[in-house]
């Protein structure tokens, strides 16, 4: 496939310091000038802002958007107050076929998910009715890979980690791990700067896994896909995130069990992955390490995993689940009903998509869940539920995805993994799994690294601005780290602190400091995390980025926030937490500043 560049005529972008130069098609030109309208307008900035610090030469036309953000408690006041200023706007419409993420809850049954968060129905229904309005199409599934074949080739722009992941592994839709933001844009503008895995150079493996063991399950692949992200090291340069080349599986993978493995696998931001005999055979090789994964990793994962103490919930199908996961399900489930059992209080909930939910209550699948105690439930996914924490304090799962995110700050749930069958029969008995509920505990996790800099290249670094800003001139105490800083569920946006478990800025608050680390990780929803931070007056008065980062240059390009990228020295090197920094704009050009170092340059404290 060979994607459609940007018609001649364009016009240039560049600075004085010009580190290169970028096309800018006509149509995007007449967005930014306002032409059509204020929303297209903005969408036109930050994808020019973002093709700019990425390096991109020209735009080209996108064939997909996948747009992430949905829920209440992901999107949060940051993404409502986003669509609020957009919905005045006629203009605002749609030029590409564009999908929609999960939302928060099934409306239809809404009651028996017992959700205790206030006006939470009234403000969901606000947020897809504004997406609606926009011309996209409300599927709310976090699978828009589930029926591969209808997949698009050609360039798209998908938000959702774990979409990203499966259609640059499995179909010929290329995408880069885009936030919620940054595909909106494309969406509104059609445009898709030329950058990263859209070009074949950097679609190149950077680790060797070897599996060596017999893997059955889909849960087992989703242990795997989690496991990979956790052997990256912090000092290895993967500017796109890890991309594992897979070997040891052999040929024959289900839909589900890949489905599972790279949905995992983007717990860590991987965004693609290659398997030995499945996937073209990658042209380079030149790894930076090599692991393996043994049937002692497996297991002791799941002996990690396991529940331990009351199971208050069960819940399968993160990502949504597919035709066949469900059918695995009720293959459980129908013997135990065949034998008088039911599941009490409700307590297995199975996610899925609309679509796939038509075609299960039309094979009686629902009939039997039904029958059976359990809710098969659709437009939402285990992952941005909030749930009633008078009810739920335990949860188990199949998927690790779901552990992931169910255990960070967004829900901060204890979460127990195990396969299907496992969970089932813990749904089905209360008390298979007796004693205290688990609680959550800190754990350092042995990517992060300390703090202190041990080597200082040089007090002044000279970098890259965005397009839209022209000028500014900020002096504030840094926050500095060379661990990627996590924003759903693992930064505070009332706070501004940073909660996440083991980071090494862990109470740390960006409030009024300029921020320092590689680039941003985890969900794609980040950019309006970081949004609802400036609208609760809690946001960073600067951002300084190692890597392109498309999960925070959206929300300083809309907020204006002090953004600097492309220095000519690793700023999470040369800046401590506690230095005193200035950070200036003027011509393009960001220069850096140590005016103070701190005092002791270990301490975290950032005063």
């Amino acid at each position: 496939m060979k994607p459609r560049t940007a018609p001649r005529n364009p016009i240039l972008i560049s600075c004085h310091h010009v580190r290169h130069t970028m096309e800018v098609p006509a149509e995007l030109r007449n967005m930014l000038a306002g032409e059509l309208g204020p929303t297209k307008q903005k969408a036109a900035r930050l994808v020019t802002d973002l093709g700019y610090v990425a390096g991109a030469e020209h735009f080209t036309k996108a064939v997909s958007a996948h747009v992430s953000g949905v829920s209440v408690i992901t999107g949060g006041i940051g993404l409502r107050r986003f669509l609020a200023d957009l919905s005045s706007d006629s203009e605002a419409k749609v030029a590409i076929p564009t999908t929609l993420n999960s939302a928060g809850c099934d409306s239809s049954q809404f009651e028996r998910m017992g959700i205790d968060f206030p006006d939470f129905l009234r403000l969901q229904t606000e947020i897809i009715s504004a997406y609606w309005e926009m011309g996209i199409e409300t599927t709310l599934s976090c699978t828009p890979y589930d029926h591969p074949n209808e997949a698009p080739d050609g360039i798209g722009c998908w938000a959702e980690s774990n979409a990203v992941c499966f259609a640059n592994t499995y179909t010929n839709l290329v995408t880069n791990r885009e936030s919620g933001l940054s595909a909106l844009s494309t969406a509104l503008t059609g445009w898709a700067p030329m950058w990263g895995l859209h070009l074949e150079g950097n679609r190149v493996p950077n680790l060797h896994v070897n599996v060596n063991c017999e893997l059955h399950s889909e849960t087992d692949f989703s242990i795997l896909g989690d496991w990979i992200g956790s052997q990256i090291q912090p000092g290895w340069d993967i500017p796109f995130g890890p991309m594992p080349f897979i070997s040891g599986l052999g040929k024959s993978i289900s839909f589900e069990k890949r489905k599972a493995l790279t949905a995992a696998a983007a717990n860590f931001g991987c965004p693609m992955l290659w398997l030995d005999g499945i996937s073209p055979q990658p042209s380079n090789e030149g790894y930076l390490g090599l692991v393996e994964f043994t049937s002692e990793d497996l297991q002791g994962a799941y002996d990690r995993l396991g529940p331990k103490g009351t199971v208050d919930l069960v819940v399968i199908g993160c990502p949504q689940a597919s035709i066949g996961e469900v059918r695995s399900v009720v293959a459980e489930v129908r013997g135990r009903v065949e034998l008088g059992q039911r599941i009490p209080d409700n307590r297995l909930w199975v996610f899925t998509s609309s679509r796939n939910h038509e075609v299960l209550s039309l094979d009686g699948s629902l009939d039997i869940l039904e029958e059976a105690g359990a809710l098969l439930l659709k437009d939402t996914c285990p992952e941005v539920t909030p749930y009633n924490r008078k009810r739920y304090n335990h949860i188990l799962t199949n998927s690790m995805k779901a552990e992931h995110y169910l255990k960070s700050g967004l829900n901060s749930m204890p979460t127990s993994v195990a396969r299907i069958p496992d969970c089932i029969a813990h749904a089905f008995d209360p008390e298979l799994s007796v004693g205290p509920r688990p609680v959550l505990n800190k754990v350092k996790s042995k990517q992060h690294r300390l703090e202190k800099k041990s080597t200082i290249e040089s007090e002044k670094m000279v970098g890259t601005g965005l397009p839209s800003q022209e000028s500014f001139d900020v002096t504030a105490r840094a926050v500095s780290t060379d661990v990627p800083i996590t924003y759903l569920g693992y930064v505070d946006p009332e706070t501004g602190v940073i909660i996440e478990k083991g980071h090494p800025l862990e109470g740390q608050s960006m409030a009024g400091k300029i921020v320092v680390y590689p680039k941003g990780s985890g969900s794609t929803v980040a950019p309006y995390v970081l949004m609802g931070m400036n609208y609760h007056g809690v946001g960073p008065k600067g951002i300084l980025n190692r890597d392109v980062c498309p999960l925070t240059l959206p929300a300083a390009s809309l907020h204006a926030t002090p953004y600097g990228h492309g220095f000519d020295f690793d700023p999470t090197s040369n800046i401590n937490t506690g230095d005193l920094v200035r950070m200036r704009l003027a011509d393009g050009v960001v220069e850096v500043e140590v005016i103070e170092r701190a005092s002791n340059p270990s301490r975290t404290d950032g005063k």
